[in-house]
């Protein structure tokens, strides 16, 4: 066992120089022409600007978690102290493991973005490898750091320090990673969607010029929107879904058999080697094939990841659980546990092509949105948002009958084994995402430099298919966050080892916390939308002011200050993500000790299963209205400059927060609450309830 918990930080490493190579392959590539290396340096320059001033932020919060902790643990003696000491350390490294990979992704994104568009010159086949290497180096960045940073501070409890409780200290891995994707996902969604409000509004409704058009003086800020919410935003979102999956795993294969250290728990880990090796051989799968298809070439990336992870998910079943007395001890067979692997492949394909139906324009959906537009704005919104929660029912029955069968084939470790099963393609989906806004920038380049228009052309298909992958990832970042809180969980009920009877419907202390975790979503998604109309509103006044004040920009003989653009969104995203931050850090705490932990539990359910609905309906609906603009641009519905185009972009404009913001943020809202549970759950049992 000791030698397999060697060889797994082996695979992330691996995967890391993966990333490496790939970078190098695509900083290599052709740049263009000075006015697009111009263009390409303000957006990097504001999203480092931005990141950098992001984290300074979060650094006070997370020092004074830290300080929280140290407290904590200086009240406790013996064991429980070091497994404090321990957690306080692991909260820290979690943190900048989740930092890193916001940094990785988005800086190697804001360099391919304009290769992209250089590469679109000769066509698609180039230009798609370097958007999609540019992907996948965060891609990989991301799955390797997270099972590297688990297996290895795994490996340092239990073998290098030998700790009684190798497991229990990797909680605070997990909260750090959760908090600062939280407000990595909050604080760049408010940025993305208020400068893209501002920018469309302004530049395509009232002044009736094209996206990404140098005249607008918000346009430097939307394409650094783009890399700071997608990229970065997305990358520390999925850092934390693997990191907190795979500990939540750890943790129950700990739990289960009697708290022992057995095969367990560190299957987990084995199944996210064989994984990350799998999306590394995947990526190469991916290429433009006859038929033009861009869609269909990343799928076979993603295809071959989970075939290769099938193949190796049975060997490590069959090797590693095969004869074991704690997997007999659950009821289950080690081929039980490669069935439910099986099932957690089978929902991730699933959602993404459920996704894909509600949001792409080739499927009814979007075609109805675009429809209703043609009879204006208000039947364009009711219509995505009839969509938007239509979209929440196929998911959901996914889940819950994969749920079910995982229970059935395991118990609730067969939950976990499913919910770990999901991350093999975690390198292939943040690769996708990426993607995304990769190619957007390219088109904004192509754009602003005025090259031939069969560059647009390239750029704009290539941008199409991303608009698809950012919404079928958000989708495969809601179903994995879904099951993930399951596991945590499973994991807080056999922590604390309160019965089979704790969480009754009919125990009012139950309801008590079921109704507080049911509305926290909607405080917290009612929060950050407001947030985006109010940072949209002064970018809204900064491009009428400079439309107004500054002569010759609609002429082009004059050019628009977009530093100060980047600087209102900066500074409003910065003020305004601090607060549904600290909301996920304090509400289960002063639930939890106020009403004890049995009130906390149902916080944990209501929370869960509120946050899964509202994400799926914000991130799907929000697709689907994104989609039926593009849709109508394309010639439908009267095309372009249309009564329909009109109704659509203002759909779009509501549906940008819904997608982009609120939505992909309840992901990370929900591990942060079930990860301070989890790590304040004896204290809570024991001093919690203060009011009962």
């Amino acid at each position: 066992m000791d030698t397999l918990v060697t060889l797994v930080p082996l695979a992330a490493i691996a995967a890391l120089l993966a990333a490496w190579a790939l970078a190098r392959g695509v900083l290599r590539s052709e740049s263009g022409n000075d006015t697009m290396n111009e263009i390409a340096a303000a957006v990097r320059q504001g999203a480092a600007a931005y990141m950098n001033r992001q984290y300074r932020t979060i650094l006070y919060v997370a020092i004074a978690i830290v300080a929280l902790f140290i407290v904590v643990a200086l009240t406790q003696s013996g064991h429980e102290a070091e497994l404090w000491w321990w957690t306080t350390v692991g909260f820290a490294v979690g943190a900048l493991f989740s930092a890193i990979s916001g940094y990785v992704g988005m800086n190697v994104a804001v360099r391919a973005n304009v290769r992209v568009a250089q590469a679109a010159r000769n066509g698609l086949p180039g230009a798609l490898k370097i958007a999609f290497d540019g992907g996948a180096v965060s891609g990989l960045a991301v799955a390797g750091l997270a099972l590297f940073g688990v297996s290895g501070f795994y490996f340092l409890f239990d073998i290098v320090l030998g700790l009684e409780n190798p497991v229990e200290p990797l909680v605070g891995f997990a909260f750090g990673a959760s908090l600062i994707s939280l407000f990595a996902r909050v604080g760049g969604g408010i940025y993305t969607k208020a400068a893209d409000v501002g920018a469309d509004l302004v530049g395509k409704v009232e002044a009736g010029i094209p996206e990404d058009d140098p005249r607008n003086p918000a346009v430097i800020a939307d394409n650094v929107g783009d890399n700071v919410g997608d990229c970065a935003g997305m990358g520390a979102d999925l850092f934390e879904t693997y990191a907190v999956t795979a500990i939540g795993a750890v943790f129950l294969g700990y739990l289960l058999p009697g708290a022992v250290v057995s095969s367990l728990v560190v299957f987990p880990m084995v199944l996210g080697a064989i994984a990350i090796i799998a999306s590394v051989i995947g990526i190469r799968f991916v290429r433009l094939g006859g038929s033009g298809n861009i869609m269909n070439a990343l799928y076979k990336g993603v295809f071959a990841s989970a075939i290769l992870s099938v193949i190796g998910f049975f060997a490590a079943s069959y090797f590693m659980l095969r004869g074991d007395a704690t997997v007999a001890a659950l009821g289950t067979t080690w081929h039980g546990l490669f069935f439910a692997s099986l099932v957690g492949i089978v929902v991730t394909l699933l959602i993404m092509f459920i996704t894909e139906y509600y949001t792409a324009t080739r499927f009814a959906p979007v075609r109805r949105i675009a429809k209703a537009s043609e009879t204006g704005s208000a039947t364009n919104i009711i219509s995505g948002l009839a969509v938007g929660m239509q979209s929440t029912a196929a998911p959901v029955i996914v889940l819950a009958i994969a749920t079910f069968l995982a229970f059935v084939l395991g118990g609730l470790y067969g939950i976990a084994v499913a919910a770990v099963a999901m991350l093999s393609v975690t390198g292939m989906i943040v690769a996708m995402d990426t993607y995304g806004p990769i190619t957007d920038n390219a088109g904004g380049i192509a754009e602003m430099s005025d090259l031939p228009s069969e560059v647009r052309e390239n750029t704009d298909a290539l941008d199409a298919v991303g608009n698809t992958t950012k919404a079928v990832t958000k989708g495969y970042a809601v179903g994995s966050a879904a099951l993930a809180a399951l596991v945590l969980f499973a994991d807080y009920a056999e922590r604390l080892d309160l019965g089979e009877a704790a969480f009754r419907l009919n125990d009012p202390i139950v309801l008590v916390g079921l109704l507080i975790g049911a509305m926290l979503p909607f405080i917290f998604s009612a929060f950050l939308m407001e947030s985006v109309g109010k940072a949209a509103g002064s970018v809204i006044e900064e491009v009428r002011r400079q439309f107004r004040d500054i002569s010759g920009i609609m002429e082009g003989t004059a050019k628009p200050e977009y530093g100060r653009a980047v600087d209102i969104v900066t500074a409003a995203a910065l003020k305004e993500m601090t607060v549904p931050g600290l909301l996920a850090v304090f509400a289960p705490l002063i639930v939890g000790f106020l009403f004890g932990p049995v009130a906390l539990g149902g916080l944990l359910i209501g929370v869960t299963a509120s946050g899964l609905m509202m994400a799926l309906m914000m991130s799907n609906g929000g697709g689907a209205w994104d989609n039926a603009k593009k849709y109508i641009e394309d010639g439908n519905h009267g095309g372009k400059g249309s009564e329909a185009h009109e109704a659509a972009v203002v759909g779009d404009t509501v549906g940008d927060p819904y997608k982009d913001t609120a939505g992909p943020s309840i992901n990370p809202l929900i591990k942060v609450i079930n990860t301070v549970a989890l790590i304040f759950a004896g204290l809570i049992a024991s001093v919690g309830g203060i009011l009962l």
